[in-house]
């Protein structure tokens, strides 16, 4: 049974719980709630054609034994900047002192590749230590670039060797999320 806990401003407002918690995140418009509610199998999290609808740091117990954490997007959104600041702040906070955090997972759309900003998140954690993984989204669609930036886990310490790929309209790539989460 998948409960939603509650949306939370700050880090120090989340619950105190036992459980692990495993964390999406990506740029705005990535498909982020998309891909939690396909691999949830319910719709769950609010979706939006809207960058940056997710403000908040949004907690769904699933069956009393994890946590899925959806994290706002970073990149494009319509705030200020001074918005913007505070939700890097409480991002760093979030991954630095959240010790239930088990997984990071960075979303980042296939169309278009890795940018800066998910460059910059990815030697976020490789300096402070935390363990994320890649996890490709919207493979269904066609690519829009031909030039991406590759990336490796060799470059990155922190990060997760394999890759994975996922079509959240198409419900494809679901099943080695859902190994990791112990879902069915």
């Amino acid at each position: 049974m998948i409960k939603f806990v509650g949306s939370f401003e700050t880090v120090n407002s989340l619950p105190k719980t036992q459980f692990a918690e495993y964390a999406f995140i990506g740029r705005s418009n990535v498909g982020k709630s998309s891909l939690i509610n396909a691999v949830l199998g319910a719709p769950v999290a609010r979706t939006s054609n809207t960058p940056g609808r997710t403000q908040s740091l949004n907690l769904f117990n699933v069956d009393d034994r994890i946590m899925i954490v959806d994290l706002p997007g970073y990149g494009y959104a319509k705030v200020s900047k001074e918005q913007t600041l505070r939700w890097l702040e409480r991002l760093e906070d979030y991954l630095l002192n959240r010790r239930q955090l088990t997984r990071l997972f960075v979303l980042i759309d296939s169309r278009i590749g890795a940018r800066e900003s998910d460059f910059d998140l990815m030697d976020f954690c490789d300096a402070n230590g935390i363990s994320y993984q890649i996890i490709y989204t919207k493979k269904d669609k066609k690519v829009r670039e031909q030039k991406q930036k590759t990336v490796s886990h060799e470059n990155h310490p922190a990060m997760i060797a394999e890759i994975l790929e996922t079509s959240a309209e198409k419900k494809t790539g679901l099943e080695p999320i859902k190994a990791i989460l112990g879902i069915k």
